[in-house]
């Protein structure tokens, strides 16, 4: 059944005074809007028109899952910035997420990842796509608040190419333009590096990089507890998904581990959930690749695993983080093993296998997002061309429901971009 996009909605401002009118029609980013005088409480005025896409889950006496709102947008903050957004990455915050933790999850073409299957027969057929989108943008500044000058403005233009790092209360949903209350949160990107791309790395390419890290940093704790006599041996790292998580992982892992001589001490094994990621995986130089067929009984795959990691392993970072996926992934780990997975689902998996880890010994670390540094550091990586980014397809904002139809039933090989604006 084809999603439709409900346009000509309106939304009242947050903290501020009612429209006077919802009569305005839009006409550009730049169209006023009749206001009543600001409220005292508010730190800034509406005085825009800003359409938002707001993509939600489809219910059973709702036949769109994607609309299209016209909404009132704050002026620019004097310490910051108002940013024009050209493209958005296809990434959600899920509703039990507290508004305050930040930590994204990029959506693949593999949504089953973090989005299990409805189970009500109004919703048969359908996966899961509640998303709260609009946390992996990419666009220049439009606008620079006005405290800012050439002493303070971190070296930032009107203008500017730039991408936004998901700082806390980020709006939600995908619109034209976006307010950051602080210039520290915005990273300027090269001219090499095109704007579709860099619209990829806030969120999914920079929680890769972050567990990639971390990984790397439990690998050398274990390596100094152990005995002499294993002291040649390496360390087993299982990154679980093929999504565009785990493809940003394997690339960011393959060039930081050869980078810091990581690599002397670990071997890195994919497990594939889809064919298509499979094939992908294996593209990857030094890296092994297990294939996880969801139709094998889980001792078949367990084993799977092992025979091709020649026995369990040291770290696993699983991102396809499903109650289902950890179990196994915890199989797959070796007493005193550690299991990485986001803080997106930590909070709703930690307590469930407390008390396994316990009895394998085993533990369970949640991932955030990063830090702006990190970000930093990433887009210059990808710039140089010193990683490689996953498949990526962009796509006019219009199409938004044909391309959440897309995701959903994971015909989009790697990423999906929504494009805003062409200004290349």
């Amino acid at each position: 059944m084809p999603a439709e996009i409900c346009t000509q909605h309106f939304i009242e401002p947050r903290a501020t005074a009612p429209l006077a009118t919802t009569s305005a029609t839009y006409s550009g980013i730049d169209s006023p809007i009749s206001s009543s005088p600001s409220d005292s409480s508010t730190p800034y005025n509406m005085n825009k028109l800003c359409r938002q896409v707001s993509i939600e889950s489809p219910g059973p006496q709702v036949r769109n899952c994607v609309f299209n709102f016209f909404v009132p947008i704050e002026d620019t903050p004097p310490t910051g910035a108002r940013i024009k957004i050209v493209c958005a990455g296809a990434c959600y915050r899920r509703r039990d997420r507290s508004a305050s933790i930040t930590s994204m999850s990029s959506v693949s073409s593999d949504l089953s990842d973090y989005c299990p299957s409805q189970t009500s027969p109004a919703h048969a057929g359908i996966r899961e796509g509640s998303f709260f989108p609009g946390f992996e943008v990419a666009g220049v500044i439009e606008s620079l608040g006005s405290a800012i000058n050439d002493s303070n403005n971190c070296g930032l233009r009107i203008g500017q190419r730039v991408i936004v790092y998901p700082f806390d209360e980020a709006p939600a949903g995908y619109a034209e333009l976006l307010v950051v209350p602080d210039l520290k949160y915005i990273v300027p990107i090269p001219d090499s590096l095109p704007i579709c791309v860099a619209a990829m790395l806030p969120t999914g390419a920079l929680l890769a990089m972050n567990a990639v890290f971390k990984a790397e940093e439990v690998v050398r704790e274990m390596l100094k507890k152990r005995a002499p006599e294993d002291a040649d041996k390496k360390c087993k790292l299982l990154i679980v998904g093929t999504g565009g998580l785990a493809l940003w992982a394997v690339r960011i892992a393959s060039h930081h581990y050869a980078t810091t001589g990581a690599d002397k001490h670990i071997d890195i094994t994919v497990a594939s959930l889809r064919d298509e990621g499979f094939r992908l995986a294996t593209e990857i130089e030094n890296v092994s690749v297990v294939q996880w067929n969801e139709c094998l009984y889980e001792p078949q795959l367990i084993e799977r695993t092992k025979d091709v990691c020649g026995g369990t392993v040291d770290v696993v970072i699983d991102f396809g983080t499903t109650s289902r996926s950890l179990h196994r992934s915890m199989h797959c780990l070796n007493k005193g093993g550690v299991v990485l997975i986001s803080d997106e689902v930590a909070e709703k998996l930690m307590p469930k296998f407390s008390r396994l880890s316990v009895e394998y010994q085993q533990e369970i670390i949640a991932i955030n997002n990063g830090s702006v540094e990190q970000l930093k550091e990433l887009v210059h990586m990808v710039a140089d061309k010193k990683i490689e980014p996953p498949p990526h397809s962009v796509f006019p904002c219009e199409q938004a429901a044909e391309v959440i139809q897309k995701l959903c039933s994971s015909e989009i090989p790697g990423r999906a971009i929504l494009r805003f604006h062409d200004i290349e």
